[in-house]
């Protein structure tokens, strides 16, 4: 007994590879957790019949009569539901969690992303390797700037309007989550295609690929800018039927996304051991939400057993509860977002956030300080 407490006193003491977590928790969890689920492919080609069949309701809203264009609005709701559930689905399908590696792969790879201008060759490697692998230090792309990293345009574009204790509620009503999205999109496209080079400062932290891939990715972009030009072709270039049909649907879906991207891991410390229970934040959403975005608020989870079905991410927030508890970071949407908007958006340390002048500094708030290295 006495060495059982031990063991765990020691284990809250230090920080705990995902390795570690993935060891102990898999004997836990049934076999078929780890089989492909091939039906989420099926909903994702009825979101995709639902994208196509609002884009032909939008191509006759000129014979509307004004009054009744607001009929459209739900329409639009629901296509950018599917923009993100479509991105989910890809996601998981790019983890292997959906259907084994095949000859589909690559177009549905392609398809399911093209709604947010990802190439899938440079998410495969943003996401997939690179932060997966590391994340939320200081290789990861995806965590917040350093406050003593240059104070480059993409640092000062991004203080506009990330949520912090200081962003612009101007410069966000602008830009917004949507557009916030395609800047982080352009930011590491631009990396890639432009330098592919690792001293690129405007970034939080670039990454590299090989001239294959930067080609395959710059192939991929321009083919996804084709298909959503075909789009606008499709819909005479019309302004009422671009902004319902197109802009509308696009900014609710890439918005939907960032509250995700951004709730994620931005109010989490930074590790030098990839601890998911550290550096990850999952959230409390309704289940019509878990529902409809296929558990993606269960993110620590994810980065526990990223090639789970993620059907069976509660179970192991339940497992998690049982052999780790009180470590995990769990939130409601609504407190994550609170912390967002409390703190801000720059790492000082690994443990401390500050402002874009580094006046104001505050410990991280899901901050563990008995939490430590390992040696």
């Amino acid at each position: 007994m006495q060495s059982e407490k031990l063991n765990d006193t020691v284990e809250k003491e230090m920080l705990i590879h995902q390795s570690v977590y993935a060891k102990k928790l898999r004997p836990f969890l049934p076999s078929e957790a780890f089989e492909p689920d091939s039906s989420k492919l099926v909903i994702l080609f009825i979101n995709m019949g639902i994208l196509l069949l609002g884009w032909g309701i939008a191509d006759r809203l000129t014979q509307w009569p004004i009054y009744l264009l607001w009929l459209y609005l739900p329409l639009a709701l629901i296509m950018g539901n599917s923009i993100v559930a479509m991105s989910f689905i890809t996601h998981d399908f790019m983890h292997g969690s959906v259907q084994k590696k095949s000859r589909l792969t690559y177009p549905i790879s392609f398809l399911g992303f093209a709604m947010l201008f990802m190439p899938p060759t440079q998410w495969k490697t943003l996401h997939n390797i690179v932060h997966h692998s590391q994340t939320n230090s200081l290789a990861d792309p995806d965590r917040n700037y350093l406050y003593q990293q240059p104070n480059t345009w993409g640092k000062r574009i991004q203080d506009f309007f990330v949520p912090s204790l200081d962003f612009n509620p101007v410069w966000f009503f602008i830009i917004g989550m949507a557009g916030s999205w395609l800047f982080h999109n352009f930011s590491n496209l631009s990396s890639i295609l432009l330098f592919n080079n690792k001293s690129v400062d405007y970034v939080p932290a670039a990454f590299t690929v090989s001239e294959k891939d930067r080609w395959t990715i710059a192939l991929e972009l321009l083919a996804i800018f084709c298909l959503h030009f075909s789009i606008l072709f499709y819909l005479d270039f019309d302004p009422l039927k671009l902004a319902l049909g197109y802009f509308l649907p696009l900014a609710i879906g890439h918005s939907g996304i960032m509250f995700y991207i951004y709730t994620n891991h931005l109010v989490c410390r930074m590790t030098s051991v990839n601890d998911p229970l550290i550096n990850s934040l999952s959230l409390r959403v309704p289940k019509i939400v878990d529902l409809l975005h296929f558990n993606f608020s269960y993110h620590t989870e994810h980065h526990i057993f990223p090639s789970l079905n993620s059907d069976y991410y509660p179970l192991v927030q339940e497992l998690i509860e049982i052999h780790y508890p009180g470590r995990m970071n769990l939130l409601t949407a609504g407190e994550a977002w609170q912390l967002l908007i409390d703190t801000p958006r720059h790492y000082k340390d690994e443990v401390t956030l500050t402002d874009y002048s580094g006046k104001v500094s505050v410990n991280c708030p899901l901050d563990n300080s008995d939490v430590m290295p390992l040696a």
